[in-house]
């Protein structure tokens, strides 16, 4: 459909990109990935033909439509969120329309006539392009779409221009998933989606009829939705088979094999360069001299790209809290007339990592902002335990930060013992690097500030973590060293995240909050989607026997008595209980995982048994003593993985055949 011959492109001074060459067919599901900075965006505005290029071509195939949701800035007004979804089908709409004008003349023509016969077949002709298009459903799929994507019934008649940029950001992501264009181009598209909307989006492209390239640093929505990834590196556009996590080990695996490339050569040259510098004089060695500095100068030189940087940091851990950090003992929220929360018990215990899941709505960031003490709970009692010092990162916490200080000066003022390397460090990994370390805050953007404030927040942590979406406005990179800290961290964790990945990696139990109430599920988050698909018996949160609690100035959290609920049956058991259930079946990511396993042992059986075939003819055509025994070690240790290898497989498919 689109192809890009010897493509280029600069920022200025700086070239992002250069020498690609790519056809992009009509079944391409390709996820584009590389560090902040490097041209991701710019490319996709290229294959949009918003921007065109420095060097090379693009051609278009005819009639090729591309459609293109940038990040953010979209704005709609004018309509409410239902007709202006439904104006996708405009042209749909016509042909109805057509149609009951045609009829309309037909009644009053003479059958008989020529008139009649043309009027007769117009009329055909739009009611069979009306249902090749399907006229008939289109509102039906605008509500579908609609509703994936987190948009309530009582929502459709409202207008565009009542809702947040993130929601109008949805509306228009809809829009184009209800056009079909060939190619499909979405820059960051689950930046404002929660994790249902994220969920049905990935179910959505998974049958998605033509091409989409897309960008995001979500790895598991990469891993489920694209086939091919394209990394922007070092100027260059590489391309690996697989989803993100295969692109990862292909990676690794490439680079070892230009490392091992780049030694076996520098070896040879030495080697070259040693017979040519002693035996350049030596007549008797003229023509074997002549020989080698023909070799030399034949070879292609490996050159190894720089080093990808890897920031480790570790952060400061904070002073030990009490065993119960923060419980919950029948508590309600309202606004007005409007409850949030109702008659919710749990408690939080050192050093839970907890997430909090749910639709948007659902009162997740009201509860991180009880357990944090910026709003009071309306009923019942909240209480934090002993020494606990609580942390809270907010949504919008970047209006706390001083706008005239440079981000250098401020985080030193945080963490006065840490060095200037150091907090450059930190700073890079939350992409402020080289002159953007001395920008005054107030010049920052709002993601850009909410960066700056994580990283100012994390140099010096309390014990009692509460992170409203953190990883909004995060790369990969930054996401791993937030992680990273995260799993180190000593203290207790309550977040919000909508990057599954991130999520599975460090929660310890779930809380889903729904229907004003808390659910809570042990385990990470395939744990708890495989238990939300019937694996195992959930429990609701359990109200903590009697104990003494020691009260803290959480009186200005707003501590109120009310009548505890009855105590559940405890989540430990319910985990007890799934343990053999979990042994016997998987969850349908682990299967997955399982049967990715299962092709990647076949890929390498396959390749062990090239290599074994080749030892064993180098075997058979004797050399040297030395080289025979190396060959033979080299050729018991192939055989030895492929005995491994082929133990595995069978472990692997016992268990696939047994979830079938």
């Amino acid at each position: 459909m689109i192809q890009l011959t010897e493509a280029g492109k600069r920022f200025g001074p700086k070239i992002l990109f250069e020498n690609l060459n790519w056809l992009i067919t009509p079944k391409e599901r390709v996820g584009i990935v590389g560090a902040n900075g490097t041209g991701k965006s710019t490319l996709l505005k290229t294959l949009a033909g918003i921007e065109g290029l420095d060097y090379g071509s693009i051609n278009v195939m005819k009639g090729i439509r591309a459609g293109y949701l940038p990040q953010d800035g979209i704005t709609l007004t004018g309509r409410t969120v239902f007709n202006e979804c439904l104006a996708v089908f405009d042209e749909v709409r016509a042909l109805e329309e057509e149609q009951q004008q045609l009829a309309k003349q037909m009644a009053e023509l003479d059958h008989a006539s020529p008139e009649y016969a043309q009027v007769a077949d117009r009329y055909h002709r739009a009611q069979d392009e009306f249902n090749a298009r399907d006229g008939y459903n289109i509102e039906q799929r605008v509500g579908t779409v609609l509703s994936g994507l987190g948009f309530r019934r009582e929502d459709w008649p409202r207008r565009v221009e009542e809702f947040s940029g993130g929601w109008q950001m949805r509306i228009a992501l809809a829009k184009l998933l209800l056009e079909e264009p060939n190619l499909l181009l979405l820059d960051e598209p689950t930046n404002h989606l929660d994790l249902e909307a994220r969920n049905w989006l990935e179910t959505y492209l998974e049958s998605y009829p033509n091409a989409f390239v897309l960008i995001s640093h979500d790895r598991f929505f990469l891993d489920v939705t694209v086939s091919k990834i394209a990394e922007i590196w070092n100027k260059r556009v590489h391309f690996y088979t697989g989803g993100y996590s295969k692109y990862e080990q292909l990676k690794t695996e490439k680079r070892t094999q230009l490392e091992a490339a780049y030694r076996n050569q520098r070896d040879r040259i030495e080697q070259l360069e040693a017979f040519i510098s002693r035996f350049r004089y030596q007549a008797t060695k003229a023509k074997q001299v002549q020989s080698r500095i023909k070799e030399l100068e034949k070879i292609e030189r490996i050159e190894l790209p720089p080093e990808e940087k890897t920031i480790h940091f570790r952060f400061p851990q904070p002073k030990p809290s009490g065993r119960v950090v923060a419980e919950f003992k029948g508590v309600a929220k309202s606004y007005g007339e409007k409850k949030v929360l109702a008659n919710v018990s749990f408690t939080i215990e050192r050093g839970d990592r907890i997430a909090l899941v749910g639709v948007n709505g659902a009162g997740k960031s009201t509860m991180i902002r009880l357990l944090s003490g910026e709003e009071p709970v309306t009923s019942g009692e909240f209480t934090l335990g002993h020494n606990v010092e609580t942390d809270y990162f907010a949504q919008d916490q970047y209006k706390a930060l001083n706008p005239d200080s440079s981000i250098l000066d401020d985080l030193a003022g945080v963490a006065p013992r840490a060095t200037n390397t150091e907090l450059r460090n930190i700073l890079g990994c939350f992409l402020f690097s080289e002159d953007d370390v001395f920008k005054r805050i107030g010049v920052l953007s709002g993601g850009e500030r909410n960066r700056y404030a994580l990283a100012r927040m994390l140099m010096m942590p309390g014990n009692f973590l509460l992170l409203d979406e953190p990883t909004n406005h995060l790369d990969m990179r930054a996401k791993d060293v937030l992680l990273t800290a995260l799993q180190e961290f000593n203290g207790t964790v309550v977040f919000v995240s909508h990057d599954r990945y991130f999520i599975d990696k460090l929660a310890s139990r779930v809380f889903e909050v729904a229907d004003g109430g808390v659910t809570v599920f042990p385990g990470n988050y395939e744990d708890y989607l495989w238990r939300k698909n019937g694996g195992g018996v959930t429990a609701p949160a359990p109200v903590a026997a009697p104990k003494a609690v020691q009260h803290t100035p959480a009186a200005r959290n707003g501590t109120h008595k009310a009548q505890p609920a009855p105590a559940p049956a405890p989540a430990a058991a319910a985990q007890d209980n799934d343990k053999g259930d979990k042994q016997r079946r998987l969850n349908p990511i682990k299967l997955r995982q399982m049967k990715e396993r299962q092709r990647a042992i076949e890929d390498e059986i396959t390749r062990l048994e090239v290599e074994i075939a080749d030892f064993e003819q180098a075997l058979s055509h004797y050399q040297s003593a030395g080289q025979s025994i190396e060959i033979a070690e080299i050729l018991e240790s192939r055989r030895k993985d492929m005995t491994n290898l082929m133990a595995e497989w069978e472990d692997v498919s016992k268990t696939i055949e047994a979830n079938r």
